[in-house]
């Protein structure tokens, strides 16, 4: 039995069902998710927000620096002159630094796993569009999708 001949007969065993049920090839009038589309992320839009995850590091990472540069010395400078607030500025400025260099490392992990992860899918899926198919090109029937699925 082909794939469209075994599809076309789940179909017509599907909405000989009454009450509720796996509705194919639609949500149902109202039910569902956003438009109707399945979840799906083009390369280039990952690409893009990996490049402006890119972008953001770059820009945190020079104007971060730039301002723990001025704390840290604000807070030497007055811990040299005696003033109490020196010492708290200085833990301060060490616990926001902690917390900068997080997320600058989130930063970076979002620009390299979402370059990455785009090229990897693609990979994925060609993979797995080839062991769905037979060597002459035509698609597994269902019966032998479904154990992927158990």
């Amino acid at each position: 039995m082909s794939f469209d001949e075994e599809w076309a007969a789940l179909v017509a065993k599907a909405s000989e069902r009454s009450g509720t049920g796996t509705r194919l090839n639609e949500a149902g009038p109202g039910g569902g998710g956003g438009d109707g589309h399945d979840l799906s992320a083009a390369q280039d839009e990952l690409g893009a927000v990996g490049h402006d995850a890119h972008v953001l590091f770059g820009r945190l990472r020079k104007d971060g620096d730039g301002a723990r540069e001025s704390s840290g010395g604000a807070a030497t400078a007055l811990k040299n002159a005696d003033f109490t607030p020196g010492e708290e500025l200085g833990l301060t400025v060490e616990v926001g630094d902690s917390r900068f260099r997080t997320l600058l490392r989130s930063c970076a992990h979002i620009s390299n796993h979402l370059g990455c992860s785009a090229k990897s899918y693609v990979k994925q899926d060609k993979e797995i569009e080839a062991r769905m198919r037979h060597r002459d090109g035509s698609a597994m029937p269902v019966s032998e999708t479904e154990r992927y699925y158990k």
